[in-house]
């Protein structure tokens, strides 16, 4: 925040230190103006020449969950299936196409155009930073998310992303969360495992 106020303890522990990752979830379906609100959020964390190439996909009948089912593993399969949403988390490697609107203060299009090697590692590391930001934003409306890899990235792809340039990155079942159905917690590493000030 520019006015350096830190956020009240409560905020940070729904955001961070309290929240989990879930994988049970009550029978309460999540309203879609929440889904627009986190994704609303998440989209103005910060990317490299603002190039924003998140998508997502909210998979909620059970027409399109059906449709994801076959991309599942065994371990994620239930837990998706029973999720009130779930997130495909993807990236679109024709973000740089959207750059003369995005980032109109230079020619940004140019740096990419052609190259693919860089057009990847730009999307998948900023397609994943935006992902990142959307997990918090889900926390910070109220919603339980429980992100995961774990599935047939190919069939997903195939399935909801044919013909076009839209890849997939990880999933997130949203809801709210059933705490009977959490694991018990996993340590974290200390500042000093992490990281060192020099």
């Amino acid at each position: 925040m520019t006015d350096g106020k830190h956020l009240p303890p409560e905020a940070m522990e729904q955001l961070f230190t309290a929240a989990r990752t879930h994988n049970g979830w009550i029978d309460k379906e999540v309203p879609d103006d929440l889904l627009e609100l986190a994704v609303d959020y998440a989209k103005w964390g910060p990317t490299s020449a603002n190039c924003s190439p998140l998508r997502i996909v909210f998979v909620r009948t059970p027409e399109a969950k059906q449709r994801l089912a076959p991309a599942m593993s065994q371990g994620n399969l239930e837990k998706t299936m029973a999720a009130p949403a779930t997130a495909i988390v993807a990236y679109d490697l024709d973000f740089h196409e959207h750059l003369p609107f995005l980032y109109p203060a230079t020619d940004a299009r140019s740096w990419f155009a052609g190259n693919e090697t860089l057009i990847e590692e730009t999307a998948v590391r900023n397609g994943t930073l935006q992902g990142g930001y959307f997990i918090l934003a889900l926390r910070a409306v109220g919603l339980d998310a429980g992100p995961m890899s774990g599935f047939d990235r190919a069939k997903v792809d195939a399935e909801f992303f044919a013909g076009t340039r839209v890849k997939s990155n990880f999933l997130i079942n949203i809801g709210y969360g059933d705490s009977a159905k959490l694991y018990p917690r996993g340590p974290r590493f200390a500042f000093e495992d992490i990281a060192k000030i020099i």
